[in-house]
């Protein structure tokens, strides 16, 4: 280990730190509501910068509300090194989704502060705006804006359900800073996260070495029939859009498994019209959501499941469209944060795998300009997104004494 062999994050703030921001949208089953930049997400903001200034950071925001909280270094014309996550949670989302990865960073401040520890680049800690994509979709907004995914206009012009505007509640709530996003230079960026998943908990690991994030495409099926009475139009003389759409969910379930393991296809709305319940459906919209790891192997699985929709759409005598709705490409991290974050879990004797996250992050779009790599940690039965979701304090105390070490071995790299 490096000199600072013995230096570990302060486990029980960190942990008082989860309790504390859990009060900032609390719901009664023990979870977060807390979507971006809504009442309780400025109140958390405003928690996250009266902690970091009472640590000696300077806080600022960019043009698309993403908070940067520094740490002064020696050499501070070098770009910092990031840490960080989001704030914001699903409408019923859970106590460490995001949040674990800005105090985490904020844990590892504190341990450099405590040790009278000055690194040679700049420490930032960052809290990306709408990660969640819950309330302004789609997700990942500011982050994209960052990486260059998506331009300031479009993400400010994402409305939420009552036609409230992203760039509308930035400037009411004061959080639009002078320095345009994506102008903020750094030398890397990690990222603390629950896995939201189940595999680190099953073979009882510690810490997840995250190399890369799968790669995701959305779309909406429109499948239209013919509305028809219950009553009185025979079954075949019937143009039946939701019963054709239940057998073409059916064949993208099929897509997944003709790629199984890694591929993966969800099915997350239907809306069905009318809605009546002595008509025959007309009209039917359905998200599909496919994943998998590899860029080239999900391409296929996209051809396929194009073809399928075709295919049983002429079958059943319906017409469907397929409307492409988000396009994220599979990520690899930068094998030089990677080593980092393997060497300080190695340090610590923490047990460890690599993997490939699941889901979306903001490290996804921070990648594209930034050398970038993620930290795992396991989550209960791997529920996220979810009231329910739960960690130990000793693993994201694990997570963050990793976190910092990664830091320090990646100033000494950058």
């Amino acid at each position: 280990m490096s000199q600072y062999a013995n230096l570990t994050i302060n486990g029980q703030d960190l942990w008082q730190d989860l309790v504390t921001t859990a009060a900032f949208g609390g719901t009664e089953k023990g979870g977060i509501c807390r979507l971006a930049l809504s009442q309780e997400d400025r109140q958390v903001r405003a928690w996250f910068e009266q902690t970091c200034k009472a640590l000696g950071c300077t806080v600022t925001y960019d043009s698309m509300g993403n908070q940067f909280a520094r740490r002064a270094g020696t050499h501070n014309d070098l770009p910092p090194i990031m840490m960080g996550s989001h704030l914001d949670t699903q409408v019923t989302g859970g106590r460490f989704d995001g949040i674990l990865g800005v105090l985490g960073g904020i844990a590892v401040l504190r341990a450099l502060h405590a040790a009278n520890i000055n690194t040679d680049h700049p420490l930032e800690v960052v809290n990306w705006t709408n990660e969640e994509g819950a309330r302004f979709a789609p997700p990942m907004l500011a982050s994209g804006v960052f990486g260059g995914a998506f331009t300031e206009e479009f993400a400010g012009s994402r409305a939420d359900t009552d036609g409230v505007t992203l760039r509308h509640e930035l400037e009411q709530g004061g959080f639009v800073g002078q320095e345009q996003c994506g102008q903020h230079p750094a030398s890397a960026y990690f990222e603390l996260h629950i896995e939201q998943g189940p595999v680190l908990e099953a073979e009882e690991r510690t810490i997840g070495i995250v190399t890369g994030v799968q790669g995701m495409r959305w779309y909406e099926v429109i499948v239209r029939g013919r509305s028809a009475h219950a009553g009185t139009t025979p079954m075949p003389m019937r143009k039946d859009a939701l019963l054709a759409a239940a057998r073409m969910i059916e064949q993208v379930n099929a897509v997944a498994l003709a790629h199984a393991p890694e591929g993966l296809s969800t099915i997350g709305i239907i809306t069905a019209l009318p809605a009546s319940s002595n008509v025959v459906p007309r009209e039917v919209r359905f998200t599909v959501d496919l994943r998998n790891p590899s860029e080239s192997v999900l391409q296929v699985m996209e051809e396929d499941f194009l073809q399928r929709m075709q295919s049983y759409a002429e079958a059943n005598d319906v017409q469907v469209e397929i409307v492409p709705t988000w396009n994220s490409p599979a990520v690899h991290f930068d094998p030089r944060c990677i080593d980092s974050v393997k060497a300080s879990a190695g340090d610590f004797g923490y047990t460890m795998r690599e993997i490939v996250s699941g889901a979306g992050h903001d490290a996804v779009y921070v990648s594209r300009v930034v050398p970038t790599a993620m930290i795992f940690v396991p989550c209960l039965h791997g529920i996220s997104h979810n009231e329910a979701e739960s960690a130990t304090p000793e693993d994201v105390t694990a997570g963050s004494n990793v976190l910092l070490h990664a830091v320090l071995k990646a100033d000494k790299i950058f």
